[in-house]
């Protein structure tokens, strides 16, 4: 277990990054006509409404949550909260923003099961990530009364939060997890397997939703009126002027 235990901590995560980055820009540079969600809305447009609503809106807040809350450094967030109270606020908020994820993807993943049509429409890969997904967020919702009673002393918080930032930092340590629940660890594995099987599934859309932040700041396109030269005598259509 232990050669499996270093693979998956030490080399994994970075064979699914790399996956993830150059599959994505591998996927746009060949096949941008397959870049999209393949909305299927016309279907059960009141399921879709509802569950793509409460999944996006958690599904966000818990990426942004996790991202932050586990890369930024312990002396940073302790000038302000305390990592106890840190504890608290993972598990109250992140609680919450999951339930509403999990309902949400719930409703998405029976809307699309379960109508023929709608089955028809989906590849193979979209439904393995989606159950994932709902797998991943089984998980971390059923990790919450551990991480609460935790929460005095947020030692496996702290933990995890060291070998993530150690990832993001090429100083990859499995050794930090000896002794981590086991469901912690499938938590992150899942996750990780989460970011290979992007670019090959329509999550890739996700990356057009960031981009899509740049036309804020993009400058303001000039019109200008063209003159049209026209003999003397001649009379210009309304339109064309």
């Amino acid at each position: 277990m232990s050669l499996l235990h270093n693979f998956l901590f030490n080399v994994y995560p970075y064979l699914c990054l790399g996956v993830f980055l150059m599959g994505s820009v591998a996927r746009f540079d060949r096949d941008q006509y397959t870049w999209k969600s393949d909305s299927s809305q016309m279907l059960r447009a009141r399921q879709l409404r509802w569950g793509s609503n409460l999944f996006h809106g958690g599904i966000l807040f818990l990426f942004f949550g996790h991202l932050f809350g586990q890369l930024t450094p312990h002396a940073v967030y302790e000038l302000v909260i305390t990592a106890q109270q840190k504890q608290v606020l993972a598990v109250v908020a992140g609680g919450v923003a999951g339930a509403a994820c999990f309902v949400g993807l719930t409703m998405l993943l029976h809307r699309r099961l379960f109508d023929p049509r709608i089955r028809l429409t989906s590849h193979r890969t979209d439904l393995a990530v989606l159950v994932i997904l709902w797998v991943q967020l089984s998980l971390g919702l059923a990790t919450l009364p551990a991480s609460l009673r935790h929460a005095s002393d947020p030692q496996t918080m702290i933990v995890l939060a060291n070998y993530l930032q150690g990832i993001a930092t090429f100083r990859p340590d499995a050794a930090l997890l000896a002794g981590i629940d086991w469901h912690y660890l499938v938590h992150m594995v899942l996750g990780m397997t989460i970011f290979l099987l992007f670019p090959f599934s329509r999550l890739v859309h996700i990356w057009s939703g960031f981009a899509s932040v740049g036309y804020l700041f993009r400058p303001y396109q000039v019109v200008r009126a063209r003159r049209l030269n026209v003999p003397a005598g001649h009379n210009v259509p309304h339109s064309a002027r």
